[in-house]
């Protein structure tokens, strides 16, 4: 059943709580006072036959019925269609669960049609049905409660914001990898916030705009530039996370490019140290080819006067030729030439 509760109302009092929509009908023309009817998730029959009672707009209806409507407020003749948006902030998942709630106000009627749990308007009337000065102001002051509450549900929503900001703020500098997750998640929960919560400044100056015009009780007027100011500054606050929260984006890839630069800057000097080392290594390598072709052409020079040397054996007179006068001093000449000879080569290739 999607009435949830139902009443007549007259000079601030209940006086009647009908069992059924005709019941209603029937003692609201009786008594001549207010109707409230308060509907959640309503039924189509019921929604026509309320509209064939008051003379509802039919594209006010079938927005009523579809639901998912944007914040608004549109005036058909004499009856008012508010679209609202109420939000509660659910810390455990970081997200902004949203309601909606239609509101129809007519002379001598007022229907809520709630298509969600939130907002509460079982508190609205609870505290109209205390306050009877106000309720006899008639339907534009229940339709104050309904904003005020809407309205006053935002700040735990921006108190939720706030604290993850805060968070994000902190763990921002803490090189967390899920961070920029976090930040875009909620990023996208204020932007959806900001689409509930910007419309409702136009809307209420626009009420405040015609309240002369529908006679509006002063003291009402001055509770609704009270809910416009809880308005502007929830719209400041939003506007605010926002840009923070881009901010804070921005600050997180610049973050990101600087690590990955101081990455890229270390592998770049451990790869210029290890040239550095390999390049020492090569002279190194260098030097012993060097030191290795000194030994080895040395090693040649002394190589020539011991194999003459070895072939001869210098061990009789006049050797070589077995006493040949000369052959001690060609010996020696040989060795000495053919060392020089070598000698030469190697410094000519540069070897010594």
């Amino acid at each position: 059943m999607a009435l949830i509760d139902n009443g007549i109302y007259v000079a601030g009092h209940r006086t009647d709580s009908p069992a059924n929509l005709d019941e209603t009908f029937e003692l609201l023309h009786e008594h001549q006072g207010m109707a409230w009817i308060g509907l959640y998730r309503a039924d189509p029959d019921e929604v026509r036959s309320i509209a064939q009672e008051f003379d509802l707009h039919p594209l006010a209806v079938e927005d009523a019925l579809k639901g998912h409507q944007r914040a608004k407020l549109e005036r058909f003749g004499e009856t008012l269609f508010v679209v609202l948006r109420s939000a509660r902030y659910l810390d455990a998942e970081e997200t902004v669960e949203f309601g909606e709630v239609h509101v129809f106000v007519g002379p001598g009627f007022v229907i809520t049609i709630r298509h969600a749990e939130n907002p509460d308007l079982g508190r609205v009337r609870r505290r109209l049905e205390s306050s009877p000065d106000l309720l006899a102001l008639g339907p534009e002051a229940v339709l104050y409660a309904v904003l005020d509450q809407v309205v006053d549900g935002y700040g735990p929503v921006v108190a939720g914001i706030e604290k993850d900001i805060d968070e994000i703020e902190d763990e921002l500098f803490g090189g967390d990898p899920e961070v920029s997750r976090r930040i875009y998640e909620l990023l996208r929960e204020v932007i959806s916030f900001q689409r509930a919560t910007s419309p409702l400044r136009g809307m209420l100056e626009n009420l405040l705009r015609g309240s002369d015009k529908y006679g509006v009780d002063v003291e009402l007027q001055r509770s609704l530039r009270d809910v416009l100011d809880h308005v502007l500054r929830i719209g400041e606050r939003a506007d605010t996370f926002r840009a923070l929260l881009e901010n804070a984006l921005t600050v997180h890839s610049t973050l990101v490019t600087q690590a990955q630069n101081d990455e890229m800057r270390r592998l770049s000097e451990a790869g210029l140290a290890q040239n550095e080392e390999t390049r020492r290594l090569s002279e190194v390598g260098l030097q012993q080819n060097d030191e290795v072709k000194k030994i080895s052409g040395w090693a040649a020079i002394l190589f020539a006067p011991t194999l003459v040397g070895g072939v001869y054996g210098m061990n009789f007179d006049n050797m070589p030729e077995l006493h040949w006068q000369f052959g001690y001093p060609m010996a020696v000449a040989a060795m000495v030439a053919v060392g020089a000879s070598i000698w030469g080569v190697f410094k000519w290739k540069k070897w010594l």
